[in-house]
């Protein structure tokens, strides 16, 4: 029997029962759609964190403390590294205070996750102009003047219709002035990098966080080419500023773009990997269904097996036309799978838009076909054991 004669039988086996096979190949559809599209949410996650990072710029770096309890970053410490002696490369330092809270305008509360509390240089150091209004200025931070710039999250939530510019809010108990609006930002899915809130360094501290240590210090360099220059520079002050708790450790982390790039990376690698590998279990459980609807298709054939073995079918083409069945059911499924992760690609889920790679297409599909031939070849097998003679009497 020639190729062309083995698929329109397989064709004709696999509408044979239309139902039965449509709720076959929904199991293979659902577990190929459902590889693409978590590896796609993986690699759009890793996508979008890697625009966040990038988009501090590589010449910046994160100072963080390792010390717990009453030790920790301070302003002190925070206002020595702009000593243009120690730190000549240093073209600004913006230290951070941050919380989360409750933002109150006109009776409509909403929980905020990041309050920042900071200077006027972190706009630039980090990237973050103001698309409508303006920032705050150094004076602003001076004199303790409560004004905040929020971001696109918080401005839809609370103004809906409405400029925020100029409006009051309040938080912790006082009244913030809104002066500008954030432009919007790239998120992750799992952190919405619009829903936050900059303010002043010393009003946050007064309302919200207190004089306690500090939870970060951002520190731009002059060029990207000395950023390994400052980061000597900033333990040559810090060391100075902030003596370690046991010999032989700092009190002090530093990070720069390209170290938050790699971990993020790798960390996005393995989550991307781990989803993959869930939706791979959708895939067995439809392998399963094809194997278990073909040996139904076999016993219900089983005298039409008979017949074609008595007038002269060889094993292999009996063999051959059940693998060919059930390789049908799997390549379709897949298709029909792919098609759908496309579709689905063109949305956003949980706040990710989906990148979907050619590779991971291809690997489904292949193992579309291996799952027809691996979880079909037990009933072509019992098929093409049967006797002619016991299939005939079959009843």
């Amino acid at each position: 029997m020639g190729l062309t004669e083995t698929l329109r039988f397989a064709l004709r086996g696999v509408t044979a029962n239309k139902l039965r096979s449509a709720l076959t190949m929904l199991g293979i559809l659902i577990g190929v759609a459902a590889v693409i599209l978590l590896v796609a949410v993986g690699n759009g996650s890793a996508k979008a964190i890697s625009d966040r990072i990038e988009a501090l710029g590589t010449n910046t770096l994160t100072v963080t403390s390792t010390s717990r309890g009453s030790g920790g970053l301070t302003l002190a410490a925070a206002d020595a590294l702009t000593d243009p002696v120690l730190a000549p490369d240093i073209v600004s330092v913006s230290p951070i205070a941050s919380t989360a809270t409750t933002i109150t305008y006109a009776g409509t509360d909403y929980d905020i996750n990041q309050f920042v509390g900071t200077q006027a240089s972190w706009f630039t150091a980090a990237n973050s102009p103001v698309r409508t209004g303006a920032a705050f200025t150094a004076e602003d931070d001076r004199q303790g003047r409560r004004v905040v710039v929020i971001g696109q999250t918080v401005a839809e939530e609370l103004f809906a219709g409405e400029d925020p510019v100029g409006k009051q809010v309040t938080v912790g108990g006082a009244l913030f002035t809104v002066t500008g609006v954030l432009a919007e930002k790239s998120s992750t899915g799992f952190q919405d990098a619009n829903d936050t809130a900059v303010a002043p360094l010393n009003a946050v501290r007064e309302v919200l966080t207190g004089y306690g240590p500090l939870g970060s210090i951002l520190v731009a360099a002059a060029d990207p080419s000395r950023v390994d220059a400052v980061e000597s520079q900033i333990s040559t002050v810090l060391d100075q500023r902030l003596p370690a708790a046991t010999p032989g450790t700092a009190a002090y982390r530093i990070q720069n773009a390209a170290q938050l790039l790699e971990t993020q990376t790798q960390t996005a690698a393995t989550f991307t990997t781990l989803l993959g590998a869930v939706a791979a279990i959708s895939l067995l459980v439809g392998g399963i269904g094809i194997t278990n609807i073909m040996l139904v298709t076999v016993t219900e054939r089983t005298r039409e097996i008979g017949i074609r073995k008595a007038l002269g079918a060889r094993r292999r083409t009996v063999l051959t036309q059940f693998l060919t069945e059930a390789t049908l059911l799997s390549v379709i499924g897949g298709a029909l799978g792919v098609a759908a992760a496309l579709i689905g690609a063109r949305f956003s889920i949980v706040g990710v838009q989906p990148v979907i790679v050619p590779s991971s297409i291809a690997l489904a599909l292949g193992v579309s076909v291996a799952i027809g031939l691996f979880f079909g070849g037990l009933p072509a097998a019992r098929a093409a054991r049967l006797r002619p003679i016991d299939a005939l009497r079959y009843e």
